[in-house]
């Protein structure tokens, strides 16, 4: 088998891995950094890319990255396409307080436009307050993706978004994807109209996949899965505020199947004899999360701060963590999981 080498130098055999890429909006800058980082490893090859919202965004621009232009080219795409974010906010009227820009804040707590926005959200729809249904979005995704070579990406992008008339996920394929199905997956209800997609109301892909692993193990031959998570599974303390506490709710919603499908692996790790590919391959997966404590400071209205300065810094900390993740737990990609899965046996 060929060797690939890794920038610290010693020579490695390539590693099939799959990535899971969480949704939450502008933090979804930081899965950028974690993604920039790791296409510096060559010995990394990706087979699959699951995400949801801004993970589905950072997935499929990374998959016509990579065909148009190869490591490098995912690199840039990326790169462009989160500078593209930030300059199609810069007339956005939700910007930092001075206080917040003077105390080097990234919160838009005290944002007249996001405490009007939050307090509208409570008393209309989207049907009422943007009635166009517009999100300025759509174009940048239409710019920075060419949707027909997406199709031809040898990468397999799965994306979800939430049936709003089941309540199911549906997940999007490669050929399935244009700017209406990543604005699907990343459509929040309170904030936007749902999407419509064959006849099909949709919303955000969170409420039931965030992102979902299921599509890696049926359709790629990878064990080894690298969980880029930006939403918090644990907050310390209990929210007081009605803010707070509708923040941590949307963490706990938005971690649930999640949750529930890497407890149906830690089960299945149990089963002696396993007959069905399917369920082998479950039992197989290896997991390994990259992560920040960063995540847990910063709260939900910082997801909808687009000024650059806080996208590149969202970067540096993605890298920083990707880094330290190969530095000291990269030996156990196609050996063993970086994550017991089994403790979410526990009390069950």
């Amino acid at each position: 088998m060929a060797r690939a080498r890794t920038t610290a130098g010693r020579a490695r055999p390539p590693v099939k891995i799959d990535l899971a890429l969480q949704g939450g909006g502008a933090h979804g800058a930081f899965t950028w950094g974690v993604l920039d980082r790791l296409l510096e490893e060559d010995w990394l090859e990706i087979e699959g890319v699951s995400g949801t919202s801004a993970g589905a965004m950072n997935a499929a621009v990374l998959a016509d990255g990579l065909v148009a232009g190869g490591r490098e080219g995912g690199r840039a795409a990326l790169a462009r396409f989160w500078k593209a974010v930030s300059e199609a906010a810069v007339t956005s009227p939700f910007r930092r307080g001075p206080l917040d820009v003077l105390m080097g804040r990234w919160t838009l707590d005290s944002s007249p436009a996001f405490i009007a926005l939050d307090l509208a959200s409570r008393l209309f729809s989207p049907y009422d307050f943007n009635p166009l249904g517009l999100n300025p979005l759509e174009d940048v995704l239409a710019e920075a993706i060419d949707f027909e070579r997406l199709a031809r990406s040898p990468l397999k992008v799965f994306v979800t978004a939430t049936n709003v008339r089941t309540g199911r996920g549906r997940v999007f394929k490669n050929a399935e994807l244009s700017p209406k199905v990543l604005l699907a997956s990343a459509c929040l209800p309170f904030l936007f109209q749902a999407v419509e997609i064959d006849g099909e109301a949709y919303w955000d892909g969170g409420y039931s996949g965030n992102p979902t692993m299921t599509p890696l193990v049926r359709e790629t031959d990878a064990d080894d899965v690298l969980l880029v998570a930006i939403n918090p599974v644990e907050r310390p303390g209990t929210p007081r505020t009605a803010r707070d506490i509708l923040n941590r709710l949307n963490e706990v919603s938005f971690n649930a199947v999640l949750i529930k499908e890497l407890r149906m692996m830690a089960l299945l790790r149990r089963i002696a004899d396993i007959d069905d590919p399917e369920t082998r391959h479950w039992a197989a997966m290896r997991l390994h999360l990259i992560t920040s404590p960063m995540m847990v400071e910063l709260g939900y209205s910082s997801k909808l701060n687009a000024e650059w300065a806080f996208l590149e810094m969202l970067f540096e900390e993605g890298r920083r963590t990707a880094s330290t993740f190969l530095e000291t737990k990269g030996d156990n990609l196609g050996v063993r999981p970086s994550v017991n899965v089994d403790v979410l046996l526990e009390g069950v």
